[in-house]
């Protein structure tokens, strides 16, 4: 369940600015690739749900939420077919996700194809009984670059409770020392919302002693109006931020945030103050890589290869099952609209920092069902 991402915002080269961490070059080389001139639109990341089913132990709060196998889910042919098209493109990264992607029989060859086209490769999973340490290893072999894995809170009670699968947490911490242990770099996915918002620094603590190599937060979207109350509030995502940034001057891990676009340009700010006049506002988005947002930079294709601007937001450009992605992804009306931030409404439109952000459109999709509606949760006033 990974969507998109942006990236950590790398430090600005000039005067006064520090050399960025050893993930900042890279960011920034993509950035340049996705919209380099002369160059068709390509994205950062494709995200695919190779699945929706999954076998929890049974428990009697879980039973209900537990997914079938599907039988109109991707072939083994169309999995090959679309890495093919991923390599031609040649995005960055193609993140697999489910569901529990290992009930799929062709995931491990469909990671070997994928690594003998130069595809690079994450896998999310959930710590189900079949994910052991022979598992992980094979993985590995298989030529996977990342294992992610998902963290709601830094105890036991927050996580077995989100999943209603108990002793779920200390199976997750088991299984990222497996890969430690094959020397599988771990991701690590936080869903943030009003539940577990107190439990930010004890997660950056836990983090650090788990050796993770991203943390990837993702802050809540409402599918329903009962989920509500569980929104942060503007201000309250602007704490949240502040907490972000100071942690990632002194951890070992990169942060990126999903979902919060905002922080980029929170971060950018930043970047402005900690220059002490040397820097503007126009000189750290000129030089700062341009957001990744949904349909720009990011594709997520769901089992049935519907292909959405992001996980969260539930409209469809197209199906690569009968188009090419490509297609899809640079010609869709959806596509090609949400490139375009001269639509964006309200502050949103006007604010100078819209081509590193641009607000969550599914957040403002989801709570205002308007998709170029202002960033319903940013505190800044252009």
């Amino acid at each position: 369940m990974s969507t998109l991402s942006n990236p950590p915002v790398p430090a600005l080269r000039g005067p006064g600015s520090t050399a960025g961490r050893t993930s900042s070059q890279a960011v920034m080389e993509a950035d340049e690739m996705l919209h380099a001139p002369g160059l068709p639109p390509r994205p950062l990341q494709v995200t695919w749900e190779m699945t929706q089913a999954c076998d929890w132990r049974s428990t009697p709060a879980r039973a209900a939420a537990r997914t079938p196998r599907d039988r109109h889910q991707f072939s083994t042919a169309e999995a090959f077919h679309l890495v093919e098209e991923v390599a031609a493109m040649r995005v960055p990264l193609l993140a697999l996700t489910g569901g529990d992607p290992l009930l799929r029989p062709d995931l491990f060859p469909v990671i070997e194809f994928a690594s003998r086209r130069s595809v690079r490769t994450s896998l999310t999973m959930l710590p189900t009984p079949s994910l052991d340490a022979a598992a992980i290893a094979e993985l590995k072999s298989s030529g996977l670059m990342r294992a992610g894995f998902w963290l709601h809170g830094s105890t036991a009670a927050f996580d077995d409770a989100y999943w209603a699968v108990p002793g779920c947490h200390k199976r997750t911490l088991a299984v990222i020392g497996s890969c430690h242990e094959v020397q599988l770099p771990v991701q690590v996915n936080t869903i943030l919302a009003r539940r577990n918002l107190h439990d930010l620094e004890p997660m950056i603590e836990l983090l650090t002693r788990l050796d993770v190599a991203l943390w990837n937060v993702f802050f809540f979207v409402p599918v329903s109006p009962e989920q509500a109350a569980e929104v942060l509030t503007a201000d309250e995502h602007e704490q949240i931020f502040a907490k972000l940034y100071a942690a990632s001057r002194v951890v070992n891990f990169q942060i990126k945030t999903t979902e919060g676009q905002h922080y980029q340009r929170y971060v950018l700010q930043q970047r402005v103050r900690e220059s002490r006049g040397r820097l503007t506002e126009a000189d750290v988005i000129t030089r700062g890589p341009r957001g990744v947002n949904e349909g720009k930079g990011f594709v997520f294709i769901n089992h049935h290869g519907e292909v959405y601007p992001s996980r969260f937001l539930p409209l469809s450009g197209g199906n690569v099952t009968t188009q090419p992605l490509a297609e899809v992804y640079c010609d869709s009306a959806l596509f090609v609209s949400l490139l375009d931030s001269s639509r964006l409404k309200g502050k949103c439109g006007r604010c100078n920092f819209r081509t590193v952000c641009g607000g969550s459109r599914a957040r403002a999709h989801a709570m205002t069902g308007d998709l170029f509606a202002a960033e319903p949760c940013c505190a800044y006033e252009p």
